[in-house]
């Protein structure tokens, strides 16, 4: 059984990804930062599977809780590594550059991309002494693309694909693979005030896409099956924009 660390994780995507890595028989860690009662839903799903799991809450950009509670985790668990870490959580706070407050730039940047160097720098060196682990890092279109609105989430998403490049080269001599994956339009409740109807026609596939349908190419990269995979970014998007 091999231990899986999943950020924000107890809704939409990330709980999507939680399960399938479940599925797939990881004990699964999922992390939350506020609603401990949609992080005991997903824990109960994860065991509806037949594994096993456990919620661990801190905030990914606050570097002191991130400390506080993976090396906790490590020191209580020494004969245990976490060899799959997804790094899911992620917000949105759209503005126009020009009217976007400091609130808005940093809360999303810290989160994006602070809280993917705050997991991952203490994650990785269990999977260099193991050497063996699968990163996968959940960005977006946006870092892809580009979107009016989201100067400050695309900044986050983008930097995010930049540092998978870097750091896919840097730790795959020990096995450890290094990839994202991209969602389009995806129905969760980031996407609650988007109109479908109104967006729908820009996709050849002409619907929104699901949180299962993006965990099915997170399981994916987290698995043997992925083992020559690294530094690439794999979008789910209906084919809106490749």
């Amino acid at each position: 059984m091999k231990y899986a660390l999943v950020t924000g994780g107890s809704r939409g995507i990330g709980r999507a990804i939680c399960v399938q890595l479940a599925e797939a028989g990881h004990y699964v860690i999922v992390n939350y930062t506020s609603k401990q009662d949609e992080a005991e839903k997903t824990l109960a799903m994860i065991r509806e599977k037949g594994s096993d799991g456990e919620i661990m809450k801190f905030d990914v950009s606050n570097q002191a809780e991130v400390d506080a509670a993976l090396n906790g985790w490590i020191e209580k668990n020494p004969d245990k590594t976490i060899e799959i870490l997804v790094n899911n959580a992620g917000i949105r706070k759209d503005q126009l550059l020009m009217w976007m407050s400091n609130e808005e730039w940093n809360s999303v940047l810290g989160i994006g991309l602070g809280g993917f160097y705050n997991v991952t720098r203490i994650i990785i060196k269990g999977m260099l002494v193991k050497k063996w682990g699968r990163i996968v890092n959940v960005v977006s279109l946006s870092g892809l693309k580009g979107l009016p609105g989201q100067t400050n989430y695309s900044a986050a998403k983008a930097g995010v694909i930049g540092a998978t490049k870097a750091l896919s080269q840097e730790v795959g001599r020990r096995n450890i693979t290094v990839n994202c994956v991209a969602p389009g339009f995806i129905k969760t409740d980031m996407t609650e005030g988007i109109n479908e109807k109104d967006f729908k026609q820009l996709i050849p596939m002409a619907r929104f896409g699901t949180a299962e349908e993006v965990a099915d190419a997170v399981s994916y990269l987290a698995s043997d099956k992925a083992t020559y995979i690294t530094g690439q970014v794999l979008s789910v998007n209906g084919g809106l924009y490749s």
